[in-house]
Formats: structure tokens, sequence, C-alpha cells
């Protein structure tokens, strides 16, 4: 299997992360969105990454998709068995994701405008999404017990990124979220070499 990537997606951390703690055996290839490489554009119509690419079957994206996948692939090793506990699990890497998504936003708004079309309200209200959700974290903070699961990866993704893009506008008031990836990092050593990277 062969899972298209970029070094600075936060959706791509999350799934490489993952197959990598699961041991899959995934190959990593790097691509570059903005130039669609048929490889990219032939595979997932959107030209998005993660695209995960399986010898003789369709491919599989987005990067939920992708996660589901791997847990199957794992015997279900990647979500917890019990309902409640899935739920949960699921729940984190959904808003991990959905802040993920209005960071993105913020991003693209600056770098793809023009300067003097760049509307400040829009990036006023994802940045005020994101802070709510941050600050939801901070009060209900993910345990990292004795095992790990998709949730956790979408906020060290999450997190990862926001050390990238945003470094010292984010982890101040929220020391419990700041030194998250540590204890992270005690069962996923290769945190600090996966994470979103320039």
């Amino acid at each position: 299997m062969k899972l298209l990537v970029s070094p600075t997606s936060p959706y791509s951390a999350k799934c490489r992360m993952a197959a990598r703690h699961l041991a899959l055996g995934v190959e990593e290839v790097r691509v570059d969105t903005n130039a669609e490489p048929p490889e990219l554009i032939d595979n997932n119509p959107l030209g998005k990454i993660p695209v995960l690419l399986r010898e003789g079957q369709k491919p599989v994206y987005d990067s939920v998709a992708i996660m589901q996948f791997f847990n199957r692939q794992s015997g279900g090793k990647l979500y917890p068995l019990d309902a409640e506990a899935r739920t949960e699990a699921e729940v984190l890497e959904a808003l991990a994701d959905g802040i993920t998504d209005c960071l993105l936003a913020i991003i693209y708004e600056g770098r793809f405008r023009p300067e003097d079309k760049v509307e400040q309200s829009w990036i006023d209200k994802q940045w005020s999404k994101v802070t709510r959700g941050l600050d939801y974290l901070e009060a209900n903070l993910a345990v990292v017990g004795d095992s790990l699961h998709g949730g956790h990866f979408a906020l060290a993704a999450l997190i990862g990124y926001l050390d990238l893009r945003f470094a010292g506008k984010w982890a101040d008031g929220r020391p419990k979220l700041a030194s998250w990836p540590e204890q992270f990092s005690k069962l996923f050593p290769e945190f600090a070499s996966v994470k979103p990277a320039a």
C-alpha cells in the first residue's frame, strides 16, 4: 500500500502516525497538491491528500475513511471495542479535524487571496471556532492510557500543525494541551519525526 502525503499536512500526519503505530508497512509518497500530479488526480478527483493506494483495488480517501480502513486492516486495533469508548474516540477525532479545518481556512485565506481581498471577518470567525475548540480540549483533555486510538492521532496532528503554523498564538492559557504531546510521545516516540513539518 502507498499513502500519498505532504509533510506539512495534518491529515497526512494523522494517517502516517496511525499506519506506523499499527506497523502496516505503508509506503509514504510525497506529492505536491498544487501541481496536481496524475497519481493524485487520477486517484482522488478532489485532488486532496492523503490518499491510500491499494494494489488492484480502489483508492481510499479522505483521512477519516483511511483511518477506518486501517482499523479494519489491523483487526480493530485503532479504535476501542467498547461502543461508548469508541464514540468518544471518534468525537475527539472529529473535533481535532474540525479545528484543523478552521486553521487551514485561515491559512488559505491569506495565501491564495490578494492582500486587499483578504476577509478579516472570515479569519476572525474561523479563529473563534479554533479558540472554542482548544478551550474545550484544555478542559476535557484526552487521557492517554496504555494504548492509543484514532482520536489521539488526530489530536497529535492538530497540535503539530498549531506548532508549525501558529506557534506562539495558541498555547498560552492551555498548559495541559500544550504539554499533552509529551504524554503521547511516550507511547508513540516517532511523533517528533512524523508531525507536520515544513
